[in-house]
């Protein structure tokens, strides 16, 4: 099998980087363009020591006349450039954004969420949302691919199953994440400029964050009951990580050992998920540097109410190595091939 060429637009931010490194050890794909555009010219050993950068092609600005030379285009730019340059796609072209262009279903939803119109509201019908252990094979009929956001997925794993098989309440789920700094991109230095960010915990985007609309769109899909969630994110000084503490209430007849089995269950067959034993404490550092997801479920002083920790590493299974999952569903390659 010949290897597939491939083309990274906004490759020097934290997500772009870590795609990099995922890809250049993955054995089905030749990095044949690096794009970016304050970057122009420089190799990625400027942004990441650790590169030998003389393998890998300079940063270029991005041409869609690339686009007849490669079969994949990862997106990892601010939300609307994925959108631009979906208009230009040719038939071998698969698309995979890691931002927010592809995730919502409808067009006025991005509106009302990102304050912004979406320049390609044709290729909405055309993607995919994909989370790849949810999505499976379904992924190959779609060349638009929407990775979801790194909060939604140390969420929408555990919660999915539960919702599906009507075992917990939707009336008043409380989910309170944690990431580190590293989810808000480089430019997170600029906004703490004056704040000290390495020994600050910072609650934002209270009630109203972005990823709302995206968990909500999501766990709507499992069930015709009202959703009421109540979201919120926090930055933490630590590079990368994140750990999701959501509270629960089980419906009627069912005990924290039958919603264990139901994750078991559900995740089996899936690498990357790792459902502990119950009341099991689980940390970021359990997930760092790799491309799986943590799931505990705790007891607490109250019968129908309990505790679920998810951790994931927000650059790799939050990122870039989610957008690899997705790619190796789409192409037949090995589900952890480039992955650990």
């Amino acid at each position: 099998m010949r290897k597939l060429n491939a083309l990274i637009a906004g490759s020097t931010g934290y997500i772009g980087i870590q795609l990099i490194k995922l890809l250049i050890n993955h054995k089905n794909i030749n990095l044949k363009y690096l794009c970016g555009n304050s970057s122009i010219g420089k190799r990625v050993s400027f942004y990441d020591k650790s590169f030998n950068s003389e393998k890998l092609p300079k940063i270029i600005k991005f041409d869609k006349k690339y686009l007849k030379n490669v079969d994949i285009i990862f997106t990892a730019l601010p939300n609307g450039g994925a959108q631009k340059i979906s208009k230009y796609l040719l038939k071998n072209n698969t698309l995979i954004d890691l931002a927010a262009d592809f995730r919502l279903k409808k067009s006025s939803d991005y509106l009302k969420w990102y304050k912004q119109r979406h320049l390609a509201i044709h290729n909405i019908k055309k993607s995919i949302y994909a989370l790849p252990e949810i999505t499976g094979k379904k992924i190959k009929d779609f060349d638009i691919i929407g990775c979801p956001g790194c909060y939604p997925t140390s969420v929408l794993l555990p919660l999915i199953p539960l919702i599906k098989n009507k075992s917990i309440s939707t009336k008043n789920i409380i989910i309170d994440s944690k990431s580190g700094y590293s989810g808000a991109g480089r430019g997170i230095h600029k906004k703490f400029k004056h704040k000290n960010l390495y020994e600050s915990l910072s609650a934002y985007g209270i009630g109203f964050h972005r990823h709302n609309s995206e968990i909500e769109q999501e766990l709507k899909k499992y069930t015709n009951s009202k959703i009421n969630f109540t979201f919120t994110p926090h930055l933490t000084p630590m590079f990368r990580g994140i750990l999701s503490t959501i509270y629960i209430d089980l419906k009627s007849g069912f005990s924290i050992s039958k919603i264990h089995q139901i994750l078991k269950k559900n995740y089996k067959n899936h690498k990357f998920i790792k459902i502990l034993t119950i009341d099991s404490l689980l940390s970021t550092n359990d997930v760092i540097n790799t491309n799986n997801c943590y799931i505990s479920i705790c007891k607490t002083k109250y019968k129908n109410r309990y505790i679920i920790l998810s951790a994931i590493d927000n650059l790799i299974k939050g990122g870039a190595g989610q957008a690899i999952q997705n790619m190796n569903l789409k192409f037949g390659f090995k589900k952890n091939e480039g992955l650990k």
